[in-house]
């Protein structure tokens, strides 16, 4: 069968699920009467939530007798490991622009890691039928950014289509019949060459492992693009690592291709398909599986070194156990090991003292994504503030930089530039953009935009939308200020009392309601001023034998402030700590008991 295997890249929430679902349907690749959910790519609980893809998917459809392979690939930077792999693996991209947006910072970084590869996009742009769309505008971007990223003559000459995945049609024109998606499969075919590999049918089998899963009944499933040679069930092969050194010998168990959403069994699989292997026990990411014959491993991509790292330790707080059952390191250090052995921008080290592990990635959504998942798997952990990893060259230090674009609207754009100024950034462009948003283009350190995304949020009062990704490596910029207000920290263990938290809200904001579990050096909520306060938040109303009008009056607190996971590490200092329990986030100093705070921090301070 003739085969394509092509990517679907773009920034985040620009469309590329909800056009692989329409794909799917006009296919076939449902029944008629077939219960579909959308975006049914994003399997995964969390993704479905945050409405982003985070882990890559590949999917397939017949049309026509063709079959097409697609990888629907993550959109935010902090997930590029996936977007870097799945490249290496097919044959073209469909690039997916929204006509009101434009080309966007994400799509500024996948279309460079496609354009490097030498892969010729086919430019898809998404939501005409928006009525802010500007299709004109967007392709002009779109056009520029290729400039930008030197692309060469062949990659300029782009194809173009219009589009509305959630209508489901694609046109070469936009006044086409906007019926169906058969011009996009069309294009796909005419313009996304076959594999080379379906020429090295009669080689040896070679195919680089791109991504590992894990299923109960089977095992470890490796998945990847078979390059030359074919695969049989019951075949003898072995693994290689990226520098030749053999890891394993092993007897392929089940061939699995996918078909539509499902992965079907195969007896066999030739050069240019895309499969996934099972049988293997320690052949991981990067590894060549191939025939005994084959001698070198298969290149592998480079991934981008992680810029930010958190420290995973275990819950040693008062209320440690209530609620997780995995509380010991050694099945923390367990479970991070497995993390870091499926996600190669991952990276697991263990801290000095031995309970603690140091965790880097690429940015805090990422390891929040793992936290959550890991506290939904009844982990108990103590996390953190994130620290960006430094580099050093030549004798100087070096910071990461990452480029910051805002759309906001014109009376913010002044706070918006002065915040980001504070923290060390370089405005780069500022112009007036669509419906009368400013847009902001700066590059600011890593370090700088830790914690600032929700001061943002407060700043343009919600309307504001913030996109980053990773720029580069500057000499270090110097100091930036933190939180400017100190944290209440409790004195007592208990339950808080109403009457307590009401009588406080002069001191600060909450974190927590009433009849909730506290304890000693547990951050209760942010001081007004600049110092941390302990406080009592179990006084209670002392009771007397007179009553007298007013005196019982029902107490109305102020609803607390609930931060999110990420909120909530982003806003810690480095003597604080999130506790994360499958149920509970809660906020807390690093050492518990007063004297022994006072103790560090005078040792710190001299």
């Amino acid at each position: 069968m003739d085969i394509r295997n092509i990517a679907i890249i773009a920034h985040v929430d620009h469309g590329k699920t909800t056009l692989v679902d329409a794909l799917l349907k006009q296919s076939g690749a449902f029944r008629e009467n077939q219960a579909t959910v959308e975006r049914a790519l994003d399997s995964n609980d969390l993704e479905r939530e945050r409405g982003i893809t985070i882990l890559a998917k590949a999917t397939s459809v017949d049309w026509e007798g063709h079959r097409i392979n697609i990888v629907d690939t993550p959109g935010h930077a902090d997930f590029g490991g996936e977007v870097e792999r799945i490249l290496g693996m097919v044959d073209g991209v469909l690039l997916l622009v929204d006509a009101a947006e434009g080309p966007m910072p994400q799509t500024k970084f996948v279309t460079a890691k496609a354009l490097r590869l030498g892969l010729r996009p086919v430019v898809l742009l998404n939501k005409v039928d928006r009525p802010d769309a500007e299709p004109d505008r967007a392709l002009n971007e779109v056009f520029d950014l290729f400039v930008t990223l030197d692309a060469n003559e062949e990659q300029l000459d782009f194809p173009i289509l219009y589009a509305s995945g959630r209508a489901g049609w694609a046109d070469a024109s936009l006044d086409g019949p906007r019926k169906d998606l058969t011009a996009l499969y069309r294009m796909i075919l005419d313009h996304v060459p076959a594999p080379k590999q379906l020429a090295q049918v009669g080689e040896p089998f070679s195919m680089l492992a791109t991504t590992l899963a894990a299923d109960p009944f089977i095992g470890r499933l490796l998945t990847g693009r078979i390059e030359t040679g074919t695969v049989r069930t019951g075949q003898m092969v072995k693994a290689l690592s990226r520098d030749g050194a053999e890891v394993e010998r092993f007897r392929v168990s089940r061939i699995l291709a996918f078909r539509g959403l499902a992965r079907a069994p195969m007896d066999s699989a030739e050069a240019g398909d895309i499969v996934s292997l099972a049988g293997m026990s320690k052949a991981t990411v990067a590894d060549t599986i191939a025939d005994f014959a084959v001698a070198d491993p298969l290149p592998a991509q480079p991934i981008d070194p992680p810029t930010i790292s958190v420290t995973f330790g275990i819950n040693d707080s008062p209320l440690a156990g209530r609620e997780g059952d995995k509380v010991q390191s050694r099945v923390i250090r367990d479970r991070l090991m497995r993390e870091a052995e499926t996600n190669v921008a991952i990276r697991v080290n263990d801290a000095p003292g031995g309970e603690a592990f140091e965790v880097a990635g690429r940015g805090e959504l990422q390891l929040g994504v793992l936290i959550e998942n890991m506290r939904r798997e009844g982990f108990e952990l103590s996390i953190s503030r994130p620290r960006v990893l430094f580099r050093e060259e030549n004798g100087e230090r070096l910071e990461p930089v990452e480029e910051v674009t805002v759309d906001v609207d014109e009376e913010f754009s002044g706070v918006v530039v002065d915040k980001l100024s504070q923290r060390r950034g370089d405005l780069v462009e500022m112009r007036t953009g669509t419906g009368g948003k400013t847009r902001i283009v700066a590059h600011v350190p890593s370090r700088g935009l830790i914690g600032y995304h929700g001061e943002f949020l407060t700043d343009t009062r919600g309307t504001g939308v913030l996109n980053r990704v990773f720029h580069g490596w500057t000499p270090f910029r110097g100091a930036i200020q933190g939180r400017r207000n100190g944290v209440l920290i409790s004195l007592e263990d208990g339950v808080s009392v109403a009457y307590a938290l009401f009588n406080l809200e002069d001191r600060g904001k909450f974190f927590i309601g009433s009849g909730e579990p506290v304890y000693q050096g547990m951050i209760l909520g942010e001081h007004s001023r600049d110092n941390d306060l302990e406080v009592n938040p179990l006084k209670g109303k002392k009771l007397t034998n007179i009553r007298a009008s007013g005196t019982d009056e029902a107490v109305r607190l102020t609803p607390p402030v609930r931060m999110s996971l990420e909120q909530a590490i982003a806003y810690i200092e480095d003597d604080e700590l999130v506790e994360v329990t499958p149920k509970s986030i809660r906020l807390r100093k690093r050492f518990l008991d007063p004297h022994e705070r006072r103790r560090h921090a005078r040792q710190a301070a001299s």
